[in-house]
């Protein structure tokens, strides 16, 4: 099943919102807690995406989630946001949800908003004739009530973990309190009748009337009169807690009761968090329920299921498949989400990726924040070497092809054979200077910097591929090449032969380059030729002509521009001029480099030929002109064979089982699999995600990591098979 993990950060980007407005919310997960529930949900065989709970979601979501309506299997939200500013935080996601049409785990936006306000709680309970302690609402510090009884605990009446709560015993330290709490939460205040004696945490799981209470989890306080705070609660572990709690079969059972009464009483779904004082007297007090109790490793809930039963990925998992049984009826997921190795390979690999996902990050960083410019060959080899290592440590061997005008071609294999399975095929170059480069960054759910999408976002997921399997015992299944190349900015000059040869010993080649954004894989690239045309004058300049060959330049450009506009499987463009006079003469000669990319061989000779004719078509009334045409590098085009046809079948039929996806893609930039043999199955675009090739703005999608990474490991195991 497909899920989007939703969550918020803990400070509001004013990219993310409209308008900052309004109270801000103090609780958010940690990273390191999402990845947590959404690891554990890939374990459990799902497909997760994390999303931000903010003004993009619907857009993240739509690209994500199932059509249901077109007759794809429902997808679910794990709600974690808390929301982001404003009143009744809690419900901003899931009336999202309602409106968006989308199932999600937890309370509707009713039981939400009843629950998030703690006067409106006591209230419901009060009728429901469900114990709670007596309260007063203060709406300014002055307030007073007659009938106001110290000891009273003070706390702001929309917040919860603890924020805020204060006891106090008389009417200055209350009048004090409660002005502090309106200054500081913006909201009214609740000051409750402060229940001295024992304190309790009670979790639920399940939905009416199948409520399943959790074993009953103490507090374990110093002294009667002790409250638990928000510093308590961040403290590693928290409060000291006993589970079971040490109570009598009867108490324990009328807890039960009153929770699964209050549960039901105030429209909640799914699992919620009952909090309970109990006096000297046993006598039991409901304080207040927790509609998005905390999925932490040291809160009460997970410490509860850990005495019921559950592991964390058990419990996360359970979560879900009441969310699933409420909305469909059945359960459509194993009830036991404990990954081992025989599992699918699917699975098994997005669990790894998940986990490491971190770690694959910081190694795209380094590799985006190296300037690899074809001609620094330095850093060429530097990443070369870099990524070497980090093969070797797999189990592959290196043979370096060493180059003079660029950097080396690697060329790494795991196997002693003479065939490989499967070649994969990228490159460690960039086009981008040495003033050009774009560092790497984070940007929602971008991640943006210099080749992270042409080629460094699919040599990390190929790492974390080759990782992944690895991990699950299958990498020494799969006679596996990969060629590194450093020529693409030249258009794979001096590395056609190799790709050739290479590819000849092998029974699939996969290129690395970036999917696009509709999660394209490239069965078809443009053939692409560089000119660079250079423009001199012959004989004497007419001295009037204070413009020298600029004018007849113009008309050339003129030319180019019209033919461009009936472009039709072609595209046409101009990337630099340069025009100079010699001894301070008007201009007496020029170069032009242009950039010509076309979808077959042939339209490329035709357009071939207009552009000889152009550029050597001697303008009326103008000057003669020596021209030098130079192609300086040339790629064919990549046409879809029926090989690639049906591996691209064999691809679509893993990406449906990791729920991605796909479709054909026909890509404008040339790759390297240009100079693959026809009849051998080729394609490219297994990298992450990405878009703007060889701009300021060149970006991946965060999430397609992890998925393009599983999809590929799938696809590596599938070659070695067939």
């Amino acid at each position: 099943m497909k899920v989007a993990l939703i969550y918020n950060e803990d400070v509001i980007d004013p990219n993310d919102v409209i308008n900052v407005f309004g109270m801000t919310t103090k609780e958010h997960y940690s990273t390191k807690a999402v990845e947590r529930v959404a690891r554990a949900l890939e374990k459990g065989g799902h497909t997760v995406k994390v999303v931000e709970g903010d003004i993009h979601l619907a857009d993240e979501l739509r690209e994500f989630m199932p059509k249901v309506v077109a007759g794809e299997n429902p997808g679910m939200v794990f709600n974690m946001a808390y929301g982001i500013q404003g009143q009744n935080r809690y419900t901003h996601v899931p009336a999202m949800m309602e409106m968006l049409g989308i199932p999600y785990i937890g309370s509707g936006p009713a039981g939400h908003a009843i629950v998030q306000d703690k006067v409106l709680t006591k209230i419901v309970l009060q009728k429901n004739n469900i114990p709670t302690p007596g309260f007063w609402v203060f709406r300014t510090p002055e307030d007073t009530y007659d009938d106001l009884v110290f000891p009273v605990i003070v706390k702001p009446k929309l917040e919860s973990t603890s924020m805020g709560m204060e006891v106090v015993n008389n009417w200055d330290d209350l009048h004090a309190a409660v002005k502090v709490q309106i200054e500081k939460f913006e909201q009214d205040i609740l000051v409750e009748q402060f229940i001295s004696g024992r304190e309790f945490a009670v979790g639920l799981l399940g939905n009416t009337p199948n409520v399943d209470v959790l074993p009953i989890v103490e507090i374990n306080l110093d002294h009667p009169d002790q409250i638990q705070t928000i510093s308590d609660k961040k403290q590693k572990g928290g409060v000291n807690k006993t589970c079971p709690a040490k109570l009598s079969k009867e108490k324990i059972d009328e807890i039960k009761q009153l929770c699964i009464k209050a549960f039901s009483c105030l429209g909640l779904n799914d699992y919620s968090r009952v909090d309970f004082r109990m006096d000297k007297d046993e006598n039991l007090y409901i304080l207040e329920l927790n509609s998005m109790a905390s999925l932490g490793m040291s809160g009460s809930f997970y410490y509860a299921g850990q005495t019921a039963g559950y592991t964390y990925d058990s419990l996360i998992n359970k979560i879900l498949d009441v969310a699933v049984i409420r909305y469909f009826g059945s359960s459509i997921q194993p009830q036991d989400a404990d990954v081992d190795l025989t599992q699918p390979l699917r699975v098994v690999a997005r669990t790894y990726l998940r986990g490491h996902l971190q770690s694959l990050k910081e190694t795209l960083r380094g590799f985006v924040n190296l300037n690899t410019h074809v001609y620094n060959i330095e850093n060429v080899n530097q990443l070369g070497a870099t990524i070497s290592k980090r093969l070797k440590h797999l189990g592959f061997r290196e043979h370096i092809h060493r180059q003079h005008e660029v950097g080396n071609f690697y060329y790494f294999k795991n196997h002693s054979e003479s065939q490989n399975d499967v070649l994969l095929v990228s490159h460690l170059d960039t086009h981008y200077g040495p003033d050009d480069l774009i560092s790497y960054y984070e940007d929602n759910d971008k991640i943006v910097g210099s080749g992270i999408a042409e080629s460094k976002g699919g040599l990390a997921v190929m790492l974390g591929s080759l990782h992944a399997l690895r991990f699950a015992k299958k990498l020494k299944k799969i006679r596996c090449g990969i060629l590194l190349t450093t020529d693409d900015s030249l258009g794979g000059r001096y590395s056609k032969r190799f790709v050739k040869e290479y590819s000849k010993k092998s029974r699939y080649i996969l290129g690395l380059k970036s999917a696009s954004k509709d999660g394209g894989i490239i069965t078809t690239c443009y053939g692409r030729s560089d000119y660079q045309i250079r423009f001199t004058s012959t004989g004497d300049q007419l001295t009037s002509d204070i413009h020298g060959i600029i004018p007849v330049l113009a008309k050339k450009l003129s030319a180019i521009e019209k033919l461009s506009k009936d472009e039709k499987d072609y595209r046409l463009r101009t990337t630099s001029i340069v025009s100079k006079g010699s001894h301070g003469q008007t201009p007496n000669f020029a170069t032009l480099t242009l950039i010509c990319s076309y979808k077959t061989t042939k339209l490329g000779d035709l357009l071939d030929t207009k552009i000889q004719s152009i550029m050597k078509k001697r303008e009326t009334g103008s000057q003669k002109l020596d021209v030098s045409i130079n192609k300086i590098q040339t790629r064919p085009p990549v046409v879809e064979e029926p090989s690639d046809t049906k591996f691209y079948e064999l691809v679509d039929d893993l990406a449906k089982k990791h729920e991605i996806k796909i479709k054909k893609h026909s890509q404008l930039i040339s790759s390297d699999i240009c100079n693959v043999p026809v009849k051998l199955p080729a394609l490219d675009g297994f990298g992450p995600i990405g878009h703007n090739y060889r701009s300021a703005k060149e970006y991946i999608l965060h999430d397609s990591i992890v998925e393009r990474a599983a999809l590929l490991a799938s696809v590596l195991f599938k070659c070695a098979e067939k």
